[in-house]
């Protein structure tokens, strides 16, 4: 990894990571098949914009609070495990998950969350319907809390401002490909995305998961080596 460039390998690191929390089912993907299906293709894909802009949104917060956290090197060392240990935790449970539908004690937080947003800004147009909903979901911005600071720990995405803003860059770019390949399905055909299909992209996401923990894994194993620890 030496050898990539720091900001490319920043860009891929995002493009990665938001490509396979996209594809998890959660609001907005059942915002965009319910939407997609009665209202076409624009009507979608604005909703995954707005999605995606929030996301991106939480994605640069989370890097500015985490910049300079990492330069310890015990806390740095203790993340790197921490996100070991969550990826393969966090793949093994999307694996195997027997239904989309996975609520937690988060999720109805969340939903409270959304519901109250939703009465308060009266989002009616599609970008303002992802945008909003992504800006009530607690689970959302948890999410790049934790994958910011793995990607910070592992030293997938640089110290430098460039760097930083090459994957929330990639965090678009990927999160943008998902959104626009899900509307443009959904908007040609209502059914090709079922339950069923829903639940086998979910076991995709956790192999994703999983190969992203081993690849932390062997992080983690090169640098013991490197320092002959």
């Amino acid at each position: 990894m030496a050898d990539i460039n720091p900001v490319l390998l920043s860009a891929i690191a995002g493009f990665t990571c938001a490509l396979a929390f996209a594809a998890v089912p959660g609001p907005i993907n059942l915002t965009i098949l319910n939407e997609g299906a009665r209202r076409g293709f624009r009507w979608a894909i604005l909703i995954g914009l707005g999605a995606t802009v929030m996301d991106c949104i939480y994605c640069g917060i989370s890097f500015t609070g985490f910049a300079e956290f990492f330069h310890n090197k015990l806390v740095k060392a203790t993340m790197q495990l921490f996100s070991f240990v969550f990826l393969l935790f966090l793949g093994f449970k999307f694996l195997l998950a027997q239904s989309v539908h996975m609520s937690t004690k988060l999720d109805t937080a969340a939903e409270k969350i959304e519901a109250r947003l939703e009465q308060k800004l009266h989002p009616h147009s599609a970008f303002m319907t992802g945008f909003v909903r992504v800006l009530g979901n607690l689970g959302v911005l948890l999410a790049w809390v934790v994958w910011s600071a793995a990607l910070l720990a592992h030293d997938w995405v640089g110290d430098s401002l460039g760097a930083r803003a090459a994957c929330v860059g990639g965090v678009f770019s990927g999160a943008m490909v998902w959104f626009l390949v899900l509307s443009y399905t959904i908007s040609r055909g209502h059914g090709k995305f079922s339950e069923k299909t829903m639940l086998r992209l979910q076991h995709y996401s956790g192999i994703a998961l999983i190969i992203a923990g081993c690849f932390a894994g062997a992080n983690i194993i090169w640098h013991l080596a490197r320092h002959k620890l």
